[in-house]
């Protein structure tokens, strides 16, 4: 019988868990820093969060917009847009025998792109500053996605 070989001497697919985790807890701490930024500017969309905060006719004055609270979670969302494909094409890739230093650069050229996304959109830095980070990270996971369809495609 076949032996498997285990993930752990999948060079690739742990550099990729590396990365991975390094971009999910990026993910994590804008999620964190908009939760921040509501408590902070007393900013709410939810009735029952304006509560803590006055009561009645009161409560109804922090259930508002605000331009920065509105910046970091629209960083944020935009995080879910892409790390989430990188996510799920990188752990099939890894897991496609690619060369390890093309992944590694891959990996890292994305989890970069992704930091300076988020760095120019809270700054903000102006445009296109924000637009290369996103296209970068857009085309890493596209070369990736197309390196993996073109190793593995069974049509």
């Amino acid at each position: 019988m076949a032996e498997i070989p285990q993930l752990s001497d999948n060079k690739v697919f742990m550099a990729f868990t590396s990365y991975a985790t390094i971009i999910l807890l990026k993910m994590m701490i804008m999620s964190i820093l908009t939760g921040f930024m509501r408590v902070t500017k007393k900013v709410f969309v939810n009735p029952e969060d304006a509560l803590s905060f006055g009561k009645g006719e009161n409560a109804k004055k922090f259930l508002r917009t605000d331009d920065r609270v509105e910046r970091v979670r629209r960083a944020h969302l935009n995080d879910i847009e892409n790390i989430v494909p990188f996510f799920a094409i990188g752990l099939l890739y890894s897991l496609s025998d690619p060369d390890f230093s093309t992944a590694l650069w891959h990996f890292r050229i994305f989890v970069a792109s992704r930091i300076y996304h988020s760095i120019a959109y809270l700054t903000p830095l102006p445009q296109p500053n924000r637009g290369i980070g996103f296209f970068i990270g857009c085309g890493v996971t596209f070369s990736m996605a197309f390196r993996l369809l073109k190793s593995t495609l069974y049509l």
